[in-house]
């Protein structure tokens, strides 16, 4: 699908954040590791969550839903022994599972986004889980990756927490349900320390007990523990939502954002502070985020690793500030659905923008007047990619065109939905 974004004059409205994709599969994780009957009210609909739903009926947990909420019954530490599991393009479900499946005897993950999450390393979780008495068949760290299991052993176990933070996450979810006591040690540098914290408040909420040093950089976990069946409320999605954001603080906007909470320990929260510090007039209070933007913007720096997915829409952003923005400690980006530095700038310069790149950086040198536009781009099959092009042609002279818009729908299908609701000016072609 292509998206033809035009101009926008203004943007005005309404609407409800999207559920929470991180919450949603994590919370859908330990409903399947539950012994009963757990609860999610307000889960994300998205392809990410769509892909835990799916691998986790398949590994033997009962779900059923209706509009508002989702029942699991779970599997614990028992899940259904099935040959292959077929994540799509979710990376986070696939390193969640990869520990999960330590408990099947023979289970194969399958490659089918061979030009997307097929390109993706996981040899830090593969090397970990073959510390725990795990055997791993693998292409280069890469997928497929066949997994026997059976017999997972505590212990000591080391990871690097240097690509991502999700390998020690997969690892805190199974860790706990293993015979043995362990202690996880996180070597070189631990990215996304906030996305690790939302990973620890949900484990606490289903009755698991973890022992973290206060840096995050070792984990004592009791093993012989039982995830209780719970019930869960999810909150409204920051990485999704600054997008939209970023939309109305580039246009002439009265734009307000509900179900955002003030208090979220999701690191995208920061998004508020970013804008503001951009010089973006907005208020936040009771769950509420209003723009009224002006579409002047100022340059400033910023310390990309507290909200690493929400840097590409303010990266947008910043392409109509006054200045030079940059954008640090981000090389994390490089390894998600396309590498988000190098793929994205180019894109971004194709549409007009002037932006450089640095191993971890990325050096924004910003247009007030706007951006020429006119041109088709690519999306590199990424959702976050899709969201910020889409805030970049909204202020462009000529509009743009992104190739592969249906990929959006990986963790916001309603986002083209939501900005023609707020005045935008969008067609996609089949």
């Amino acid at each position: 699908m292509k998206a033809i974004v035009k101009p926008a004059p203004e943007l005005k409205g309404t609407i409800n954040a999207l559920s929470s994709k991180n919450y949603t599969t994590r919370y859908m994780l330990v409903g399947a590791l539950a012994e009963g009957t757990s609860t999610l009210y307000y889960p994300a609909h998205s392809e990410d969550s769509d892909a835990m739903r799916r691998c986790i009926r398949d590994l033997g947990a009962i779900v059923e839903e209706d509009d508002e909420k989702m029942t699991i019954t779970g599997f614990g530490r028992h899940p259904k022994p099935v040959p292959e599991l077929n994540v799509g393009n979710a990376g986070a479900v696939l390193r969640f599972l990869m520990s999960v499946a330590a408990f099947c005897p023979e289970l194969t993950f399958v490659n089918t986004y061979p030009e997307s999450l097929g390109k993706r390393p996981h040899n830090d979780l593969i090397d970990a889980l073959k510390q725990m008495n795990v055997r791993i068949d693998h292409n280069g760290g890469k997928l497929p990756i066949t997994i026997y299991g059976g017999q997972p052993k505590g212990g000591k176990i080391k990871v690097s927490g240097n690509v991502s933070s999700q390998f020690l996450s997969s690892l805190l979810f199974m860790t706990p349900l293993l015979e043995e006591d362990s202690e996880i040690e996180v070597l070189h540098d631990l990215k996304s320390k906030i996305i690790v914290g939302q990973t620890l408040e949900v484990l606490e909420q289903a009755g698991i007990r973890i022992e973290a040093d206060d840096d995050l950089m070792r984990y004592r976990i009791p093993g012989r523990q039982r995830y209780q069946a719970q019930e869960y409320k999810i909150q409204g999605d920051y990485p999704g939502s600054a997008a939209i954001l970023a939309a109305a603080a580039v246009t002439s906007s009265d734009v307000a954002v509900h179900r955002l909470e003030e208090n979220s320990r999701q690191g995208e929260r920061a998004v508020v502070d970013v804008l503001r510090a951009m010089g973006v007039p907005l208020t936040h209070r009771d769950g509420i985020v209003h723009v009224r933007g002006t579409g002047l913007l100022k340059a400033g720096e910023f310390d990309g690793d507290h909200f690493t997915d929400a840097v590409l829409a303010m990266v947008a952003a910043s392409v109509f500030a006054e200045g030079t923005s940059r954008f640090y400690n981000v090389e994390n980006l490089r390894y998600k659905e396309c590498d988000r530095i190098t793929d994205f700038v180019t894109e971004l310069n194709k549409a007009g923008a002037s932006v450089e790149e640095r191993q971890s950086e990325i050096i924004v040198h910003g247009k007030p007047e706007g951006v020429e536009g006119g041109v088709e781009i690519d999306a590199h099959y990424d959702h976050r990619v899709i969201m910020a092009l889409t805030v970049v042609g909204l202020r462009s002279k000529q509009g743009l065109v992104i190739r592969d818009a249906h990929h959006v729908a990986k963790s916001y299908p309603h986002y083209f939905e939501h900005l023609l609701s707020l005045g935008a000016n969008i067609e996609l072609q089949d």
